[in-house]
């Protein structure tokens, strides 16, 4: 498909944060101010929308998936490993940089177009909040400039971009919550895999 720009798995990390055996990823986000006002802000109405798509909370898979020709992210979510996965909801990318393509050095402005997964929660990003991406991924150290392939790619608010993926401040408090509950579900896996967890 012409149009699909960057697939991005969500995959469970486990934490690297000194924390209790009783204390979740969750949990450590809630003594962070703006995860815990998003959390705060946020949470329910997440809640009623997944229960309006007769989703259970939290998702316990989550895929999320971008188009870089729509300007859309997508947040897919299912609660089997054995049931397809469900459209949760479609974010407006509020802005765009370089042009369809892949990432190939830095300075481009290309945002990468391949499989990834979130290997960072940014709590006090410069962009409100943001979520890394393990770009360059094997493939990217092949194919782009050997030297220097960029790095430092985000979904993140602020709706500013050299080479990210921006929403709206609104919009990253709703993925950056989703990601985190599915942060908090275990092992980390390997990309292409999807996050499972018992809640």
């Amino acid at each position: 498909m012409k149009n699909l720009a960057v697939i991005l798995f969500i995959l469970s990390t486990a934490s690297a944060l000194a924390q209790g055996p009783s204390a979740s990823f969750v949990d450590f986000q809630r003594t962070l101010q703006r995860p815990n006002d998003a959390i705060r802000k946020k949470e329910d109405t997440l809640k009623k929308q997944f229960a309006a798509k007769g989703l259970q909370w939290p998702a316990k898979y989550l895929y999320i998936r971008s188009f870089k020709f729509d300007g859309q992210l997508e947040v897919w979510v299912k609660n089997d490993r054995k049931e397809a996965f469900k459209l949760f909801k479609t974010y407006r990318v509020c802005a765009m940089a370089g042009t369809l393509g892949p990432k190939r050095m830095a300075g481009d402005y290309q945002v990468p177009e391949g499989f990834y997964y979130i290997n960072e929660f940014n709590p006090s990003s410069n962009y409100h909040l943001s979520l890394g991406l393990n770009y360059p991924n094997q493939s990217d150290r092949i194919l782009s400039d050997s030297l220097r392939p960029g790095g430092d790619i985000y979904i993140h608010g602020s709706c500013v971009t050299v080479g990210c993926i921006p929403l709206t401040d609104e919009y990253i408090e709703e993925v950056y919550i989703l990601a985190a509950y599915a942060k908090k579900c275990g092992t980390r896996l390997h990309t292409g895999s999807h996050l499972s967890c018992s809640l």
